[in-house]
């Protein structure tokens, strides 16, 4: 979500804000990110995050991702030079 909002594969984010973001140890997110590094689908050093497959990062996504993705698209949608 955060790459979508931001229109950028590359972004700031400590494990320890997300963490705080979703209400879980920084622990849980370090083993969230290690995986989904391992996987291929994002690369994750010092507090910042880059896509490398977002197709693969989708598919490990829970199915809430597209739903929420849609209605936050329909409700803002994205700026023209954006796309």
């Amino acid at each position: 979500m955060t790459a979508d909002r931001m229109h950028s594969d590359r972004f700031p984010l400590t494990q320890e804000f997300l963490a705080q973001m979703l209400a879980v140890r920084r622990s849980s997110v370090s083993e969230v990110a290690g995986a989904l590094a391992e996987d291929g689908c994002i690369r994750y050093s010092r507090g910042s995050i880059t896509v490398r497959d977002r197709d693969r990062l989708e598919t490990n996504a829970c199915s809430c991702y597209r739903v929420i993705r849609d209605a936050t698209d329909a409700a803002f949608p994205p700026h023209p030079e954006a796309a």
